[in-house]
């Protein structure tokens, strides 16, 4: 029998743990442990956040989903990985620590034949001072109960604005380092079309403050997309939205603390400066969950399994070099450890190479540049692979050494639906592909994607698909009727 443990219930998590339950034998265990009781999908914390949907349309409770589908659920959080075993086991565990009423703070070792790390970022509010919704000043919508109080503080901004009370409203990059630029665009958009339905715009100054180089850069260099015939550069497409909307933008910012009322940044010239708000959503940066690591002897090899960032070191190529040498080889293909094997972290629990972004720093020395992002389609096309691989081997179809299926960011596209307004009639979304989503310039030198497959089109059809993708989506993950021929 072989027991493979999967830490997160992320799309990356929960999109391994179902494949693998549904492909293996009842003789086989899947173990999910996970630090939430709910599985949420991200994407729609947009419409959370504008009160647009309630928390338990985008999620659903983990524990009868996993016992329908015969999956151990565990509620806790992972400490430490031990693949070389120790400590009285000869098979390589991890530790857990239980959160579940009745258990909390229990500790168990859990063993397994096969490890998928995908735990995901931890919200690293803190790396900015006054950031953040607990400690801080400043809204989120990274997950369904930041969005649902997000919602509740827009709803006292509408109320000033509808007592003639002029707002400013700013939303957008938390850190230098932080992605997810798509996410704060869209919510910008969605916060926007709640103001101006209500007839209140004139009197909200709205700014999306980002650490791009350009707009439209959303953490993978920008994109040359085929719209309307023409070749467009995704800053003109993402300048046209705001422009059209009467909203301000601020471009190479690097956010470094925040007040009360007044938001400090660093520009890429090295200015310091500041924008004043009343109401702000600015994404945080991401690291690991702080996951340590230990060797048979109990000695510390966190450092051997992970980079200082917390993220998994995986089969890319870590070799520093300048941004003109950077290649789509670098990237991963089989998000596996390359020296414990039966290691893999998918999604965004994998540390990429480098950024897809081209690098600044500021005259400061603070590195002004997107992450990479790795949220949505890609995690869930990663996770799946991960889960046919273990699957081969366990079944004797192959071998760690000998993976078969693959999923390269550089060979891989994605499809991204931005929300900018919610109605059945007067919606609309700004629907975009790319192919690949890491810029192959070898193969394609000109543009560094193919323009056949990168396209972008906005209009109220694109709403619509956005609405047909969430209940499509938890539709998967719910596990309903023939969920497994949904794409990822």
């Amino acid at each position: 029998m072989a027991k493979v443990v999967v830490l997160g219930s992320g799309i990356a998590g929960h999109t391994t743990a179902t494949y693998l339950r549904k492909w293996l034998g009842k003789q086989h265990e899947v173990v999910v442990v996970s630090k939430v009781e709910y599985y949420q999908f991200t994407p729609s914390n947009i419409w959370v956040g504008v009160g647009r949907m309630t928390p338990d349309q985008v999620r659903f409770r983990l524990d009868k989903r996993y016992q329908k589908a015969g999956i151990v659920y565990k509620y806790a959080k992972a400490l430490s990985i031990h693949p070389e075993g120790g400590d009285g086991s000869d098979k390589p565990y991890v530790t857990i620590e239980y959160l579940q009423k009745g258990k909390e703070g229990q500790q168990e070792k859990v063993e397994y034949d096969y490890l998928v790390n995908a735990t995901g970022p931890a919200l690293r509010f803190d790396k900015t001072e006054g950031l953040g919704p607990d400690a801080g000043h400043t809204v989120s919508v990274c997950n369904y109960e930041h969005a649902s109080h997000a919602w509740k503080e827009l709803q006292k901004i509408i109320k000033k604005l509808e007592e003639g009370k002029p707002q400013n409203i700013v939303i957008g990059i938390g850190h230098p380092g932080a992605t997810c630029q798509g996410a704060a665009f869209e919510y910008l958009l969605n916060v926007y079309h709640e103001i101006d339905r209500r007839g209140l715009s004139d009197l909200a100054n709205i700014t999306f403050l980002t650490n791009e180089y350009e707009l439209g850069d959303f953490a993978m260099g920008g994109a040359y997309i085929k719209y309307g015939g023409y070749i467009t550069p995704t800053k003109v497409f993402t300048e046209s939205f705001l422009a059209e909307r009467e909203i301000f933008w601020i471009k190479r910012a690097g956010v470094y603390k925040v007040d009360a009322d007044k938001i400090y940044y660093e520009t890429l010239a090295g200015e310091y400066k500041e924008i004043p708000y009343d109401f702000a959503m600015l994404i945080p940066a991401f690291s690991g969950p702080g996951l340590k690591a230990y060797d048979k002897s109990g000695n510390d090899i966190t450092d051997k399994l992970f980079k200082p960032n917390g993220f998994m070191i995986v089969d890319a190529d870590y070799t520093p070099k300048p941004y003109e040498e950077w290649s789509a080889e670098d990237w991963p293909e089989v998000v596996q450890h390359p020296e414990y094997k039966n290691i893999f972290a998918p999604g965004i629990a994998f540390a990429p190479p480098h950024t897809i972004s081209k690098p600044f720093t500021s005259p400061n020395g603070t590195k002004i540049v997107p992450a990479p992002p790795r949220t949505g389609m890609p995690s869930g096309v990663m996770g799946k692979i991960v889960a046919q691989n273990i699957y081969e081997v366990i079944k004797g179809k192959t071998t760690l050494d000998n993976l078969r299926h693959k999923a390269s960011m550089a060979k891989m596209g994605a499809a991204c639906i931005v929300s900018a307004g919610y109605g059945m009639t007067n919606g609309m979304a700004a629907t975009m592909t790319v192919y690949p989503i890491v810029q192959n310039w070898k193969k394609y030198p000109e543009f560094g994607r193919s323009l056949r497959y990168t396209i972008g089109e906005p209009g109220l059809a694109g709403h619509w698909l956005k609405w047909f993708m969430h209940y499509m989506f938890l539709h998967k993950a719910k596990g309903y009727p023939f969920w497994w021929l949904l794409p990822e």
